[in-house]
């Protein structure tokens, strides 16, 4: 028993050194550490300057600072508002430019030099000083002899960059989100109250506005999205022409012409729509196959139809509204990059990125049977398929991708000779059609 006291203080000494040496290395650790810190903070001291980039977004549950966000950016947006000119500002700013023309006029143009139009600059106020400025001097510079510009022009410009800031704040107005971009709900709310300052829609029906909304939105998604990512950016909005061809329908006094040719207009969304319910045989509210072949002069093939079928998106087989947009806009446009890519993925069978002759003589098979049925000797493919490729020039003599078919400004030829019966016609009898068009041109003139 007195053997084993001295043994249980050893133990007690040995635990006793061992805690104070862990304390003593957290001292010392603790000591080194705010030197290497304190000393890291003095050498770095522009780390303290740097203003911080990364916000989080709040979360769904965060209802307060989401509506702080809200609050904050829609009083962002007043404020960039306020900053525009407006109308009696524009009014003001051509006072000042006309009476600070420099002569000599050049026809009926009215010119300003460098020297008069910074005087302008100084006389038109703060808001207008973003516009006189050496680099916009220079951009609107041509061939004048005295070194000046055309005030018309000028006034042109301001008018433009005004607009499209006004547009881009109408737009961020229904970004929910609030990061520069639009998704169909978003872009679909913009339209539809928009469509009470459009002279043009006036004639509309309100039962009719959803399917109208419908119309323009796809316009915009089939050309802007081509990822199908549900969002358009409000930059590219604002860059492509389909938001003047949508405000081109404030002129009262539109011609017959410019509304056929715009997508965007009542007597074109009404033919669409026609279009679509005329097709409609069973009244469904849904296309069939069969329904959609009667599409245009019904000449579109069944292999053709049956990869609409295959790769778009339907319902029990069917195709809604919207999927029919999509493919109206695909063969109304075979000329442009995202009516091409549609299609291409159609016809890439073997969804390989490329069409090789397999793929090619698929679907040309088809116009073969088809010109049977019409008691027509079908065209050899060898023919066709050399034909093809000596349009395209695709980098692979032996492969086209769809960059190629996009570079050779031949893709609405080759995909029409691939799926509809009479745009292969139409090209096997390009030079009869060219005879005929200058035969009735030459009569007209004998007229």
């Amino acid at each position: 028993h007195d053997a084993a006291q001295p043994l249980r203080r050893t133990e007690t000494t040995a635990r006793h050194s061992e805690q104070e040496l862990k304390d003593e290395e957290m001292e010392l650790f603790t000591k080194y550490y705010m030197e290497w810190k304190g000393g890291r903070a003095n050498v770095n001291t522009s780390y303290a300057n740097i203003p911080r980039f990364y916000y989080r977004l709040p979360a769904e549950d965060e209802v307060l600072l989401q509506k702080l966000r809200e609050e904050s950016r829609a009083v962002f947006l007043q404020r960039k508002s306020r900053e525009l000119l407006d109308n009696e500002e524009l009014q003001n700013l051509w006072f000042l430019l006309d009476k600070h023309q420099t002569s000599p006029m050049i026809g009926e143009e009215a010119m300003i030099n460098y020297e008069n139009f910074l005087k302008v600059g100084e006389k038109a106020g703060l808001k207008c000083k973003q516009f006189f400025t050496a680099k916009i001097f220079a951009k609107l510079l041509h061939n004048d002899p005295y070194g000046r510009i055309s005030i018309m022009q000028f006034f042109n410009y301001v008018m433009r960059k005004v607009w499209l800031h006004q547009t881009r704040i109408g737009l961020s107005l229904y970004d929910v989100a609030g990061q520069g971009y639009l998704r169909e709900s978003d872009l679909e709310n913009y339209i539809l109250e928009l469509i009470p300052t459009l002279p043009q829609l006036d004639g509309l029906e309100k039962s009719f506005y959803s399917f109208y909304v419908c119309t323009a939105v796809r316009k915009f998604f089939f050309f802007l999205d081509p990822l199908r990512t549900g969002k358009i950016k409000i930059q590219d909005i604002l860059a492509c022409s389909f938001l003047d061809d949508l405000l081109e329908l404030r002129d009262e006094e539109l011609s017959k012409e410019s509304q056929e040719t715009n997508w965007f207009s009542a007597p074109s969304a009404l033919r669409v729509y026609g279009q679509y319910l005329n097709l409609d045989k069973d009244h469904n509210g849904m296309l069939s196959k069969e329904e959609l072949s009667r599409y245009g002069t019904g000449t579109l093939t069944n292999i053709f139809l049956d990869r609409v079928f295959q790769e778009c998106l339907t319902y029990d087989g069917e195709m809604d509204y919207k999927t029919y947009l999509d493919f109206v806009l695909a063969l109304e446009n075979r000329k442009e990059p995202a009516a091409l890519q549609y299609i291409f993925k159609l016809l890439d069978i073997e969804n390989k990125g490329y069409l090789n002759v397999f793929s090619l003589n698929y679907f040309f098979r088809a116009i073969q049977e088809q010109m049977k049925i019409h008691g027509q000797e079908p065209v050899s493919f060898q023919d066709v398929k050399d034909e093809i490729f000596d349009m395209v020039k695709p980098k692979d003599p032996y492969r086209i991708s769809l960059q190629d078919l996009i570079n050779s400004s031949q893709g609405d030829t080759v995909t029409s000779i691939l799926i509809d019966l009479n745009g292969f016609w139409t090209y096997e009898n390009r030079e009869v059609l060219v005879a005929s068009d200058n035969d009735s041109v030459a009569d007209a003139d004998d007229t």
